[in-house]
């Protein structure tokens, strides 16, 4: 059996080679010559999956180690008998922990106390859950939007969009939707974008179109907004001057964490097992071996001590300042460095890891760490 397999999947040899021989190809290079005699396809959102790309091919199965499935187009696969595995939720906590690490570090920048304000939440699905749960163990106003688990009853004290729009803080988690009732693309737009209040955080960590990004440059130049985009509209070619409004800039790496890209590897190999009818047999080791207890840093404000234990950690300007060389670059090359700071990116690990060392009068942060699913330890 002959794998094609996105060569930026982590453990992809060890993992999916037991099952056949396995291609590591990169995944913007992945085509129909490339896959002419495939029967498995792995890939990640960088590669579009359609009729154009597996017709004539023998592939009938077809995985991406990702949550999102816009690049894959499902009606074809389900048309030809072709099955389908996705990694929803591989990477949730991963995005959670990134969405309050850069909250922090505006939050502490700009000396604003987070308990005082409120957050509206797109999207209340894997990741969304996580960050209404971790705001709400924080104790933040937390506003709900998502239509679709509304109406199908999931979940209670949904608002409507232009009330999330009246928030301090703006997350958005939604998928990638180009039509129909739901449709997410430009879901923030030029009709809605000046609702934003003037200081508003906007964060989006899931596709780079569901705001429109020309008019979201557009409203930066009126007002005054923290900005922290993960995702661009037209990856890898983005907005270079919305980059230099923005507060944090990423190149799409949210969900990066180590755990996270093993997590999808593992749900897309459990999957293709099963497809095969062949036992799993293959497990990741994932172990630590450095010291992994932290205290909690002094700091002036609450913000800025939490700030400085999550950057411990995660260091997230270290992604932004590489982030903002692209606009030193031609043209030319912006896409080739944007793509390459995500396939050369760091180990990231998860909070998961490490054990916080709590003082008695440090214990009223108990539950919000443990939100986190830190270990505590009390000294």
């Amino acid at each position: 059996m002959n794998l094609i397999v996105d060569e930026n999947i982590v453990f992809a040899t060890e993992a999916f080679s037991s099952l056949g021989t396995a291609k590591l190809v990169n995944g913007r290079n992945i085509n129909r010559k490339v896959i002419k005699d495939a029967d498995v396809l792995i890939v990640r959102s960088i590669t579009t999956v359609n009729e154009e790309l597996l017709r004539g091919s023998k592939v009938k199965f077809v995985g991406t180690a990702t949550i999102g499935t816009d690049h894959v187009d499902l009606n074809y696969l389900s048309k030809n008998n072709i099955q389908f595995a996705d990694a929803k939720g591989c990477n949730a906590d991963s995005v959670a922990e990134y969405v309050f690490t850069a909250l922090l570090k505006v939050a502490s920048e700009k000396k604003i106390p987070l308990r005082e304000k409120s957050i509206g939440v797109v999207g209340i699905g894997n990741i969304g859950s996580r960050v209404v749960r971790i705001a709400e163990s924080f104790g933040m106003k937390v506003l709900k939007n998502d239509p679709p688990l509304e109406r199908e009853g999931i979940g209670i004290n949904y608002v409507e969009l232009d009330e999330v729009l009246q928030a301090d803080i703006i997350t958005l988690h939604v998928p990638m939707i180009e039509v129909g009732i739901d449709k997410t693309l430009h879901l923030l737009n030029e009709a809605n974008l000046p609702q934003i209040k003037n200081g508003t955080i906007l964060l989006n960590t899931s596709r780079g179109g569901v705001v429109d990004n020309s008019n979201l440059l557009n409203e930066s130049n009126r007002k005054e907004l923290e900005i922290v985009l993960d995702v661009w509209e037209n990856e890898p070619s983005i907005h270079t001057k919305l980059l230099t409004r923005t507060k944090i800039a990423t190149p799409h790496i949210a969900g990066y964490s180590f755990e996270g890209k093993v997590n999808g590897t593992k749900m897309i190999y459990n999957s293709l097992c099963k497809f095969l009818k062949s036992q799993p047999n293959w497990q990741p080791d994932i172990s630590m071996n450095e010291t992994n207890e932290l205290k909690l840093p002094e700091g002036k404000s609450l913000e800025e001590k939490l700030y400085k234990l999550f950057s411990s950690i995660y260091n997230i300007d270290n992604d932004d300042e590489l982030m903002r060389k692209i606009s030193n670059l031609a043209q030319r090359d912006q896409s080739a460095y944007f793509d390459s700071l995500r396939k050369n990116y760091p180990i990231r690990r998860e909070f998961s890891n490490f054990t916080v060392l709590l003082r008695q009068d440090e214990l009223h942060l108990r539950k919000f760490l443990e939100s986190f699913r830190f270990k505590i330890k009390i000294i």
